[in-house]
């Protein structure tokens, strides 16, 4: 029969058809996971088989038997890596990761090599016994080396298949699926070449199947792709982009069914050769197109949930001004009023120890009046404005007016509340005093709250250049996870929700005030039930300017800036 012949294209179309589904396949898994060893093997699996199929198709094609034995060697040169390619395959299967045993570097890999290489001599096939032409099955003569190949081939066949059996055996519901599907195709795809290409034709001289050697592929192909649609392994669009350029390679292949020339064939083929490299690229950009859409809506997701987020703090920011401006402070500024009333004697004279005891009250009375303010600046420095008022400070005296202010509250909690003085005086520094003894109450305070038993020690101190002012307690101390986040706005540990009420604002204040002062605050602690210490620390010399309004949103802007 001629070249040209109806049945050879038909043949063509059909060897045609099963290499392209293999080998686009194997793309497709590589793809869709470049760095996974699966991935990897699968796609040296799927082109070694799609080189055999082609290789196979060729055996028939040439009427000189010195061309048809160089094919048929070549046959058996391909299936051997087949066979060894697929022995890797089971083995990573379906891991992404997995380290090569060295007996198979240095043991099997150099077995297969000198197979290989094997099938290519007459050890393998001697000769070709009957002159074939174009379209004719040639029959060869196998020589003594078709044993060691077949111990190899087959081994390596049956091995993978039972590795496969086993994994399925031990994997969850999620995997069974992965397995059985590879099986059946791969089983089925082995199964038909190790019986009609090798077991036939070798030992009761039956050629008639060789020529459909490409076809034992197709099992293979569908399984894993029916697998892939039916439990929805890839993208719908990858799955969509395979179709269409499958059935785009089919279309080229009848158009060489229908070339009336050698020279009609040879451009076509070239532009088959073009097309498949073109469809390779295709789905590459497919899948690189849909991972950064993955990732575009992961994103997006994200921004959506902190948005939300967003909206639930301005709301809760928004009620708690309401509440702090209506609420909080009324009552202060009335007994404010009433206070200054009383001790300017606008209700008669006082006795001095009554006197004592009301100007002790309006005192801390003030500082709750301070205390609501500063607590409000939170809207403002979420505004990105904050007034500061710097000035000359004596931290040593604020620090022990803070002390005298909270040790009523130690000794109703019964807790040993102590404050240490540097044993020389401190010098001043620029700084706002409201904000700073704001925060020195809050971690006092906190200390005091989270403590149930044991003491609070205060102290202030020099510390080289800086004045160091650190609360150390016997509390709950804080996890490592917390310490990490506890100066964050709105975070708080995940037991002092449950020991004391607070929005979680007043470290957030306070690291914003330290950084205004060009300081630093930090917490240390051994670990939860170990205690903890709160530290912050002012250098002396820290070149601020007198009252300053501080555009929080511009600075935080410069520092996003690299």
């Amino acid at each position: 029969m001629a070249f040209f012949d109806i049945f050879t294209n038909y043949d063509l179309l059909s060897v045609g058809i099963a290499i392209a589904a293999s080998t686009l396949l194997g793309f497709i898994v590589f793809f869709s996971n470049p760095k996974s060893y699966t991935s990897k093997f699968f796609l040296m699996f799927t082109l070694v088989s799609s080189a055999w199929g082609g290789v196979n198709y060729l055996v028939y094609q040439f009427s000189k038997p010195e061309v048809s034995l160089i094919f048929i060697r070549l046959v058996m040169f391909m299936a051997t890596w087949q066979a060894f390619s697929f022995f890797l395959l089971t083995f990573v299967f379906p891991k992404e990761e997995c380290e090569i045993p060295k007996k198979f570097k240095y043991l099997l890999l150099p077995l297969t090599i000198l197979v290989s290489l094997l099938a290519l001599t007459p050890l393998v096939y001697k000769n070709i016994n009957t002159a074939a032409s174009a379209g004719e099955v040639a029959q060869a003569t196998p020589g003594p080396g078709i044993i060691a190949f077949g111990l190899l081939a087959i081994g390596l066949v049956l091995s993978g298949i039972i590795n496969l059996i086993r994994r399925a055996g031990r994997s969850d519901k999620a995997d069974e699926i992965k397995y059985r599907f590879f099986l059946l195709g791969v089983g089925s795809m082995f199964i038909l070449i190790i019986t009609l290409n090798f077991i036939l034709p070798n030992i009761f001289s039956n050629y008639n199947f060789i020529p459909f050697g490409a076809l034992y592929i197709f099992p293979f192909a569908a399984f894993t792709s029916y697998s892939i649609l039916r439990h929805h392994l890839l993208n719908i669009k990858i799955v969509a982009t395979e179709i269409l350029v499958f059935f785009l390679i089919i279309l080229n292949f009848l158009e060489v069914l229908l070339s009336k020339s050698q020279s009609e064939v040879l451009f076509r083929l070239i532009v088959l050769i073009a097309l498949l490299i073109f469809s390779v690229l295709l789905i590459r950009s497919v899948l690189k197109e849909i991972e950064q859409r993955e990732q575009l809506q992961i994103l997006t997701g994200k921004l959506e949930t902190a948005n939300e987020k967003l909206k639930a703090l301005d709301q809760a920011r928004a009620e708690f001004i309401s509440i702090a401006s209506h609420q909080l402070r009324t009552p202060p500024a009335t007994i404010k009023w009433y206070l200054a009333a009383i001790l300017s004697g606008d209700y008669g004279p006082l006795d001095p120890e009554v006197k004592t005891a009301l100007q002790k009250t309006e005192q801390t009375n003030n500082l709750l009046i301070s205390l609501i303010e500063d607590i409000l600046n939170v809207s403002r420095i979420e505004r990105g404005k904050m007034e500061f008022l710097f000035e000359p400070v004596d931290l040593e005296n604020l620090a022990e007016i803070t002390y005298e202010q909270l040790k009523p509250i130690a000794l109703e909690k019964k807790l040993d509340l102590t404050f240490k003085k540097p044993t020389v005086k401190l010098p001043q520094v620029l700084a706002d005093k409201e904000k700073i003894r704001q925060v020195m109450n809050n971690l006092i305070d906190n200390a005091l709250k989270y403590t149930k038993q044991g003491s609070v020690a205060a102290e202030i101190c020099r510390d080289n250049d800086d004045i160091k002012f650190k609360v150390t307690d016997t509390g709950k101390g804080i996890s490592e996870q917390d310490r990490k986040s506890i100066f964050d706005k709105y975070k708080r540990g995940k037991e002092s929700i449950h020991q004391s009420a607070g929005l979680g604002l007043g470290l957030y204040v306070a690291k914003v005030v330290m950084d205004q002062h060009h300081g630093k605050i930090w917490a240390e602690s051994a670990g939860e039930g170990k205690g903890s210490s709160f530290i912050f620390s002012i250098p002396m010399h820290n070149s601020l300017k007198a009252t300053t309004l501080l555009d929080l949103t511009e600075q935080t802007q410069k520092a996003a800036v690299p």
